[in-house]
């Protein structure tokens, strides 16, 4: 028996042998004659495309279809699809236009992209009706980018014989509904995206076929001004309000303070190790704009004393640049968003989500990018900002979503870009931290906090600065997942030990005087959040619930406002919950 990755991760349209997944899909295609509609959810890095252009080839070779037309979302895949059908005797036309109106006789068909489409829909209508068709829809959550849009690919491709949609993140941050796709009701009577053929990361990782990924979670103090001239302060992943989360997750952004200096100087860390095992490894920065994306290059060039590849959306030349870089050996590309979806470059092993998208579409977009098996044992690392969201997408990672359209709240399924889902949001944001042009940095302080693998978390009991945080970045570059796991429990074991060494080894205090409140205050609180997130964890319940709970039968107000007695007092309900 082979195993389910056999054979190695090939070029995409390459592999002689198909995974046990696209074999399955395949015979849950061909299972019902004549099909006209099929949809697939693999995770990203799966190999999506293979399995597309197989079936285009055995649907050309029974004389099924005449043309194949390929659809997707940027033009740089456009040039990646037609290289991949090459590779099995399908002649793609990447270069296609709209006052074409017909492609060339020596090819089988075009690659466009959605924007194309929604430009001028009848000429791809044209298209479709000229011949017997397979369209190749991939990514089709982004046929409901815009109303135009949908309505433009289903007059486009309504003709068509055979419609394949593919997709790595098949829901959407709205209701718009996705093309051809059919909805059925669930339960509670919700029209719910229906899919023919899933497979997830889950299943994915187990069968060797994508990378584990470990989420490198960064905390510390920031500190900001507001128009009034007020300052203020706060800690990443501490019990704060939202808005109050959002500007300091904006201020650990800036690159002028020293929270991304910080980051990714561990991130580079990071993928040194890795390169002694796999010495192609490279690292992707993803910016919130251009600004801070050349920013950040230039803080990496002073890390590394090498100019990382700089990926611009109005650079003419983005595309040249993504292939150099993927055939090359350099250490580090930057990108704004052009990045985030659907490009192909295996040899990603180490990220920094340095951008304020928070919807879960965007970051499992992201993740994917990382997720790119070639061989076994090759793990990913991605370094990210401890705001809760962010926490709660990454231990969220093998959930399977499907696209609803009766929702009635963003909020139901997680699927809007709230930053806190905390019982503790009935203060309101001060005017000025929700007025434009607000705001001003001041600085920003970076610390290890933790580690999440697998839903699980690792490594709070780190000295942040000490050969413990260390061990966490040091992880060997190639590990199976149960050793991952395996080495994660061994190094958060001896750390729990060195913690109460240092306990024990600590002199009493002999002065009289009492500790400043502010740092009585901050230590219960966040000794309060560390066991709030280990009973969660035990539990399956939410933070904010958790918290909630403790306010009811503790009594007080919200973590913030809360004085060291009523903090302590829910501090010692926790842990006899979390003992017991």
């Amino acid at each position: 028996m082979l195993s389910p990755s056999f054979p190695q991760r090939a070029p995409w349209g390459t592999a002689d042998r198909l995974r046990a997944w696209q074999r399955e899909a395949l015979e849950e295609y061909f299972r019902i004659p004549d099909r006209r509609d099929f949809l697939v959810a693999a995770t990203p890095g799966a190999g999506k495309t293979t399995f597309a252009l197989t079936l285009a080839v055995e649907l050309l070779r029974t004389n099924e279809i005449d043309r194949v037309i390929v659809v997707a979302p940027t033009e740089h895949l456009k040039t990646q699809w037609a290289d991949a059908a090459a590779r099995v005797h399908i002649r793609l036309d990447p270069r296609f236009r709209n006052s074409h109106w017909a492609p060339s006789r020596q090819y089988h068909g075009v690659v466009v992209t959605y924007a194309q489409v929604a430009a001028k829909s009848s000429v791809h209508r044209h298209l479709t009706e000229g011949a017997r068709t397979l369209v190749i829809l991939d990514e089709v959550h982004h046929g409901g980018d815009a109303l135009s849009w949908g309505d433009a690919i289903r007059d486009a491709y309504g003709p068509a014989k055979r419609r394949l949609l593919l997709s790595g993140t098949p829901f959407r941050s709205d209701t718009a509904p996705i093309p051809f796709v059919e909805y059925l009701p669930d339960e509670s009577g919700a029209r719910v995206s229906s899919t023919d053929y899933a497979y997830g990361y889950g299943r994915a990782l187990q069968d060797g076929v994508v990378r584990p990924v470990l989420f490198h979670m960064y905390a510390g103090k920031m500190r900001w001004r507001t128009s009034a001239g007020d300052e203020l302060e706060a800690h990443l992943g501490q019990d704060n309000t939202k808005d109050v989360t959002s500007q300091a997750w904006r201020t650990a952004l800036d690159p002028e303070g020293e929270w991304m200096p910080a980051v990714l100087s561990a991130a580079e860390r990071r993928l040194t190790e890795i390169r002694h095992h796999v010495p192609d490894a490279g690292g992707l920065v993803l910016a919130t704009d251009q600004t801070v994306a050349r920013a950040y290059a230039k803080i990496l060039h002073s890390l590394t004393g090498q100019r990382p590849t700089v990926v611009l959306s109005d650079d003419a030349t983005a595309s040249e640049r993504i292939e150099k870089f993927s055939a090359s050996n350099d250490r580090w590309m930057v990108a704004v968003r052009m990045v985030s979806e659907g490009v192909d470059v295996p040899r990603l092993a180490v990220g920094v989500y340095a951008t304020s998208s928070s919807t879960p579409l965007f970051f499992a977009q992201a993740i994917g990018r990382f997720v790119r098996a070639r061989r076994r044992g090759e793990a990913a690392s991605v370094f990210v900002p401890n705001v809760p969201v962010l926490m709660k997408l990454a231990n969220e990672l093998e959930k399977q979503r499907d696209h609803a359209l009766d929702r009635q709240s963003k909020d139901d399924d997680g699927l809007d870009d709230s930053l806190l889902e905390s019982a503790n949001r009935e203060e309101e944001a001060s005017d000025a931290l929700t007025q434009e042009f607000s705001y001003q940095a001041i600085s920003s302080l970076a610390h290890f906090d933790r580690v999440v693998f697998d839903g699980k978390e690792f490594g709070q009991l780190a000295e942040p600065g000490t050969p413990e945080e260390e061990e966490f970045i040091g992880l060997p570059g190639l590990l199976e997942p149960e050793h991952v796991h395996e080495l994660l429990m061994q190094r958060q074991s001896r750390q729990s030990r060195l913690r109460e060494a240092r306990e024990a080894a600590t002199p009493a205090q002999t002065t009289t005087l009492p500790e400043p409140l502010h740092r009585t205050l901050r230590e219960q609180r966040q000794l309060l959040n560390s066991l709030v997130g280990l009973y969660a964890r035990q539990t399956g319940e939410q933070h904010g619930a958790v918290h909630a709970e403790l306010r009811r039968l503790c009594g007080g107000p919200a973590v913030a406002q809360a004085t060291v007695t009523q903090l302590q007092s829910r501090i010692d309900l926790l842990r006899r919950r979390v003992r017991s």
